[in-house]
């Protein structure tokens, strides 16, 4: 089969890219010259495990490209997925100007092409508003008049930054809504290789399959915001949320995955999902108070672990109450295996550190680049864990990576000034830290303090 994906940042690139691994010929289409020079090479502007290995063979074998033409790219396309970004402000409101564009210029092409063409499938893999692919339908179809034909068909994707390959490889379902048989039927010969391991693929109507991108990442970051405000209950009651979480997640009616206490959710999917259901609930007059409270919540956790940091230097949360304090932060990233810094917790201490009047010094094994980027001058973002350590009145841990799993606690405690470790994803058992001599602050346990 022959696609091209309008896109090539995360969601297009790691689909065009798995996509064109199973035998289809792909062309990935960006605006961006630059990055597009830099995919032929063979090169992946984003870190994902195993994505270079995927890219560089495909190209290889001459299933995969990359063009800057949406002529050439998409004449020869018998499906054309609209990958592009769908940014979101604090309220939640969803920017389609990408969107619009891409509809454009694919209306642009078939207009060339003329009447008498095999009907494109035009995909919107993109997250968007419920209504956003029938916008984009009428969009094309009032550019390029009756005459032409084309169908169109919504494909939310599902990949975890860390694990897209892996996700889109083996995936736990596929959704798909669509308005006929002819595009129920192409998304079925595309997908087939990829769910072998009888996992089903939904077919169903367009609406529905977008609103279970939204409903699926409302829930998980639920689940994220819940376990968060029982670990606050178990603070505050001397319970050990560990155990809370245990026993809990024994019961098979509620499972184990993302229920685990931190700092909160980050990225570009939950916070921007949870907000889009509840602009959607504002413009349809219907209460969405769960939504709300779960980014609330997930708001607040963050602003509850700095409070511990002041608390323990006896600072309160005014300018200057830091002034003097070296901070030195693990991960940026906000989760482990990406080099995604957006909506990071980390990001949000920092720049809280900065604010009291604390020095800070950061160390991210694949985002400080990314990092270096977002906070420009004032912060300090070096290339090895314990150098940013050094001197340190107090460790921050941000970020899940295996790096900083079992650090060299006698190091550690030779490198920096101080000896308290804040704990933002439970990495370190409270008896090691009281071995080691470490205060320790932790998320839903009890505080250690030697």
């Amino acid at each position: 089969m022959r696609l091209s994906m309008v896109g090539t940042g995360y969601v297009g690139l790691v689909t065009g890219v798995c996509l064109s691994n199973t035998g289809n010929e792909v062309v990935c289409l960006d605006l961006d010259q630059k990055k597009i020079e830099t995919l032929r090479q063979g090169r992946s502007p984003i870190y994902e495990p195993g994505l270079d290995e995927l890219l560089d063979r495909n190209i290889k074998a001459g299933r995969l490209s990359f063009s800057t033409d949406a002529h050439a790219a998409h004449k020869d396309a018998d499906a054309i997925f609209i990958c592009v970004g769908t940014p979101s402000d604090d309220r939640g409101h969803t920017d389609l100007k990408y969107i619009d564009g891409a509809a454009d210029a694919i209306a642009d092409v078939l207009i060339k092409l003329g009447p008498g063409q095999k009907p494109k499938l035009i995909v919107v893999k993109s997250t968007v508003p419920v209504g956003t692919t029938f916008r984009v339908r009428d969009r094309i179809r009032a550019k390029v008049g009756p005459s032409i034909p084309f169908d169109v068909a919504d494909n939310p994707e599902f990949l975890k930054e860390g694990a897209a390959i892996e996700d889109f490889n083996k995936p736990d379902r596929v959704v798909v809504g669509v308005e006929n048989e002819r595009a129920a039927q192409l998304m079925r010969d595309l997908y087939d290789p990829f769910v072998r391991n009888g996992h089903p693929i939904y077919i169903m109507d367009v609406l529905s399959a977008e609103m279970v991108k939204y409903a699926s990442n409302a829930m998980l970051a639920c689940k994220i915001s819940f376990i968060n405000e029982m670990a606050n209950l178990c603070e505050a009651y001397g319970a050990d949320v560990g155990k809370v979480r245990e026993g809990m997640c024994a019961d098979r009616r509620i499972g184990n995955q993302f229920l685990y206490p931190g700092l909160g959710y980050g990225g570009s999917c939950f916070p921007k999902d949870t907000l889009a259901c509840i602009m959607m609930g504002e413009k349809a007059g219907v209460p969405t108070p769960v939504n709300k409270a779960v980014h609330d919540l997930n708001q607040a956790q963050r602003e509850r672990f700095f409070s511990k940091i002041m608390k323990h230097f006896g600072g309160k949360e005014l300018a200057g109450g830091l002034s003097g304090r070296k901070l030195a932060f693990w991960g940026i990233a906000f989760k482990p295996r990406t080099d995604d810094i957006r909506e990071a917790p980390a990001i949000t201490l920092m720049r809280k550190a900065r604010g009291m009047g604390a020095s800070v010094s950061a160390f991210d094994p694949v985002a400080s680049e990314n990092a270096k980027r977002e906070m420009g001058s004032g912060f300090d973002i070096v290339d090895d864990m314990y150098a940013a350590a050094e001197g340190a009145d107090a460790l921050v841990v941000c970020t899940d990576w295996d790096d900083f799993k079992s650090p060299n606690w006698e190091k550690l405690a030779a490198t920096m000034r101080g000896r308290v470790v804040f704990d933002g994803r439970n990495l370190y058992r409270p008896s090691t830290m009281k071995e080691h001599g470490f205060a320790h602050y932790s998320v839903g346990r009890a505080p250690v303090k030697p």
